[in-house]
């Protein structure tokens, strides 16, 4: 096993826990109870995938699917979902952002200078370490909460980064991939902090509810790599059939369409339309935002009418030829047996010539 995958894997998934374990003790602080901190238990997990991974692919990702990814949402949603819950119970003061601390910088000094007066270092750096987890906790909850949706989703793609790739995919398709989940990022941030802003929002537990779970839900994408990699498909008969090959060419693209309507767009739109429609909540922001859902599930539906008729034309022109349509997925092992058995067919035809011609001479002589 190489070191730098080694480290990559181990400095990834140490980087998850870390993160996850923080959250639990955002939701331990906030409900003043100890017993939240059996959700630390979640990690237990994503120490179990470290193990096999390093077992079995010595370090390197999956294919179509990254487990540590996964596991790392598993372990740091609950606490998402408590804490925003729980919003709303503490407050920063007269600005919006505003970071209380009631830990004065006397007393910062003087812990130091007892700390000078004590018998060795360790003690002034438990001193040290003590006073600024005291001015952690007197942050405010909604900073705190909000600095967790942003640490989260950026670990997210400075993860998938860092991970060992598997052989499956390359360093460009995982460059693509990055770039792709930078635009989520903003987009699901923008979609959790923009809408549970709202004053009516809070005040309806059950809709909070709602946009959390379409919060979770468009978070699914980002275990999965099918956004740049196509999947393969064998020149059998079945695969032959239009849909497969429809499948098999855009795969890569049918995938983004269905991202973009069914786990991103698509119920981002919905939730909008429905604090609009149905709650009257309007506001600039929320009708912007709305409209360039609409915009972006109607650019998906022409991208997907586009790539069907261009798709049924090419599969026309072919069966008028009378060309046999294989999946370009695997160009390799279709085009290789279809050029071997061409080959093989000249072979006998240069070998054996028409019979007409071998016996012409006979009836001559």
């Amino acid at each position: 096993m190489e070191l730098m995958v080694l480290l990559n894997a181990l400095v990834t998934r140490l980087l998850f826990v870390l993160h996850s374990l923080i959250g639990v003790w955002r939701v331990t602080a906030v409900k003043k109870d100890p017993k939240y901190w059996l959700l630390a238990l979640l990690n237990l997990l994503l120490c179990l995938e470290t193990g096999l991974t390093l077992k079995f692919k010595q370090g390197r990702g999956y294919k179509w699917f990254s487990p540590a990814i996964f596991l790392y949402l598993i372990c740091i949603v609950p606490s998402l979902w408590l804490l925003e819950i729980h919003h709303g119970t503490q407050y920063c003061g007269n600005e919006p952002g505003a970071v209380q601390v009631n830990v004065s910088n006397q007393d910062f000094n003087q812990t130091k200078e007892n700390s000078h007066g004590s018998e060795g270092t360790d003690h002034h750096i438990i001193q040290t370490a003590k006073v600024f987890v005291n001015q952690l906790s007197t942050i405010c909850e909604t900073v705190w909460t909000l600095a967790l949706h942003q640490t989260f989703l950026l670990l997210l793609v400075v993860g998938r980064w860092l991970l060992p790739i598997g052989v499956e995919i390359t360093r460009d398709q995982l460059s693509q991939l990055l770039l792709m989940f930078v635009g989520t990022a903003a987009d699901i941030l923008e979609f959790a902090s923009e809408t549970l802003d709202i004053e009516d929002v809070r005040k309806n537990y059950a809709l909070i509810n709602a946009i959390l779970a379409v919060w979770t839900w468009s978070m699914l994408q980002f275990p999965l790599d099918l956004a740049v990699q196509h999947i393969g498909c064998k020149p059998s008969a079945s695969a032959r059939r239009i849909p497969s090959l429809l499948l098999c060419r855009y795969s890569a693209e049918l995938w983004n369409i269905g991202v973009s309507l069914f786990i991103q767009d698509g119920p981002f739109f919905i939730v909008r339309s429905i604090l609009m429609g149905h709650f009257r909540i309007f506001n600039q922001m929320l009708v912007f935002f709305t409209a360039k859902n609409i915009l972006v599930v109607t650019l998906q539906l022409y991208r997907l009418a586009v790539i069907t008729l261009d798709f049924r034309s090419t599969v026309l022109q072919k069966s008028r030829k009378g060309e046999v349509c294989c999946c370009p997925c695997e160009p390799n092992e279709a085009r290789a047996h279809a050029a071997g058995r061409q080959e093989n067919e000249m072979k006998e035809f240069v070998d054996f010539p028409p019979k007409e011609e071998s016996q012409a001479p006979s009836k001559d002589h």
